[in-house]
């Protein structure tokens, strides 16, 4: 059992955030203003079904505004809560290294020179990291921790192809290498209720992540959004959808199968509320985080079970 359990049970990214940096980070959500090889044609032209015309960024600022303006306007929007002068500046949008090195260099440089950011984080595809682009984030990690963001969903073959993600699981392995080589920490995606998977293949794939050593993983619960091709094959093809406590249940038992020293960075997520059309519980993300927290409370037996990996 982790010797340095905290309230939530598990290694949250809250808990990871304070252990390093004495208190409460905020991300702030910022767009760098690039598309997607599944988007710009180079693979696709339609995005992964699931994907929205935001691209997972439907919470990020305005393109339009510098990363500076982009920076404080998202201190702005947290100027409420009680929080310390520490940010994660989180390029979430999108491909965030599907451009030229000199252009990420700037808009990176933009970001990590604002005092108030601690962290850089950067979501992208293994797919667009060439060594041109890891050896900048390495530059970049000299200066000030580099976390980048891959989204995996799933190891299944079968799945990714139905999904459009348009990368072998070896490219993905490839990209976590020449990562590790660099000192680079890593965050993986996965999503929970891709059509057609089973609770196993679930499991499948988060144990796989468990072998990885990597430093965190986000959970992410199916959401179906009104403006995606996933939408429209859900109406065309109805396929069952995780109800609350079957999900809470299986979050419980993901976490059973990953080493005890992977940061929770994610247990399930939030789309935008106006174009989420199923599964609609999730509208409210406290409400699922204080379920899976209330059932971590009462069934503490998962914390002294072994990593499965």
């Amino acid at each position: 059992m982790r010797t340095h359990w905290n309230e939530k049970r598990y290694y949250s990214l809250d808990y990871y955030l304070k252990e390093y940096y004495g208190e409460k980070i905020y991300k702030l959500a910022l767009n760098g203003g690039m598309t997607c090889p599944n988007r710009d044609g180079t693979l696709d032209e339609r995005g992964c079904i699931f994907c929205s015309h935001g691209g997972s960024g439907d919470f990020a600022s305005s393109p339009g505004l510098s990363i500076w303006e982009q920076i404080e306007a998202g201190k702005s929007l947290l100027s409420n809560k009680q929080t310390g002068k520490k940010y994660i500046a989180y390029f979430q949008a999108f491909t965030n290294t599907y451009a030229p090195v000199e252009y990420l260099r700037d808009i990176f440089k933009q970001a990590i020179s604002h005092p108030d950011i601690s962290i850089l984080s950067i979501g992208t595809r293994p797919d667009c990291l060439s060594l041109e682009i890891l050896d900048l984030l390495s530059e970049l990690n000299q200066i000030k921790p580099v976390w980048i963001e891959l989204g995996l969903q799933t190891i299944h073959e079968s799945t990714a192809i139905f999904i459009r993600r348009g990368y072998s699981l070896s490219c993905f392995e490839s990209a976590v290498k020449e990562l590790q080589i660099r000192n680079i920490k890593i965050v993986v995606h996965i999503i929970l209720g891709l059509p057609n998977e089973t609770k196993s293949d679930i499991l499948k794939t988060v144990s796989y992540i468990g072998t990885l050593g990597i430093m965190g993983i986000k959970l992410q619960l199916l959401h179906i959004l009104s403006d995606t091709d996933l939408a429209q094959y859900y109406k065309n093809n109805p396929f069952p959808v995780f109800q609350l406590e079957e999900y809470c249940d299986l979050v419980i038992e993901c976490l059973e199968y990953l080493p005890q020293d992977i940061v929770i960075h994610r247990l399930t997520g939030d789309g935008p509320k106006e174009l989420l059309v199923a599964p609609l519980w999730s509208k409210s993300k406290r409400y699922v985080l204080n379920t899976i927290q209330k059932k971590l409370k009462e069934n503490d037996t998962w914390q002294g079970k072994l990593s499965r990996r």
